[in-house]
């Protein structure tokens, strides 16, 4: 018997496609201020949420990321907003109508 694992893709913005790694999320968060089992807990929320899809794009990551992080602590939520606005040069609240 043989089982296969299928890992989810993530498309990016320019189209690209690489696999789903939840540790970038945790990373991602705790730049934004959060501790890490806070971080950590998010990411697992969001690679349930994901792992029963072939693909998922960078924008609706994002959506569910900041859904969650807006709920845990709105601080930590307006910290990735601002550095995707200063680093990034992205303005991810008017990109994704949040």
């Amino acid at each position: 018997m043989f089982i296969f694992q299928y890992m989810v893709k993530v498309i990016k913005r320019d189209g690209r496609e690489e696999e789903f790694v939840p540790e970038k999320i945790v990373v991602s968060i705790l730049k934004a201020g959060a501790p890490l089992d806070v971080a950590r807990k998010i990411a697992r929320k969001i690679e349930c949420a994901v792992s029963d899809s072939e693909a998922v794009t960078a924008k609706d990551l994002a959506r569910m990321i900041l859904a969650e992080l807006k709920k845990a602590n709105e601080e930590w939520y307006r910290n990735w907003i601002l550095f995707d606005k200063a680093v990034k040069r992205r303005h991810t609240d008017k990109e994704l109508q949040i």
